[in-house]
């Protein structure tokens, strides 16, 4: 099995201003739902319609991780 190159990963992928934007995004997602009392540990903030830039309070929801995951593939 060949080792996982994160550098090359990184400046292929998540250092794109685009990328950069959407994880931006989604830390204020985060930040939204705790701020408003919810309790985040272990849950991932969901986008309903799949756009994380997208952060009204009507497009998020809590999900587990696993949950999360499987429906957004």
């Amino acid at each position: 099995m060949t080792q996982r190159n994160y550098r090359k990963e990184y400046d292929n992928y998540h250092s794109k201003p685009e990328q950069r934007e959407n994880r931006s995004s989604r830390n204020k997602a985060r930040r939204k739902l705790a701020k408003h009392g919810y309790e985040l540990k272990g849950k991932d903030v969901d986008h309903k319609d799949g756009n994380p830039r997208n952060n009204s309070r009507s497009n998020l929801r809590i999900q587990s991780p696993s949950t999360n995951r499987a429906r957004n593939k």
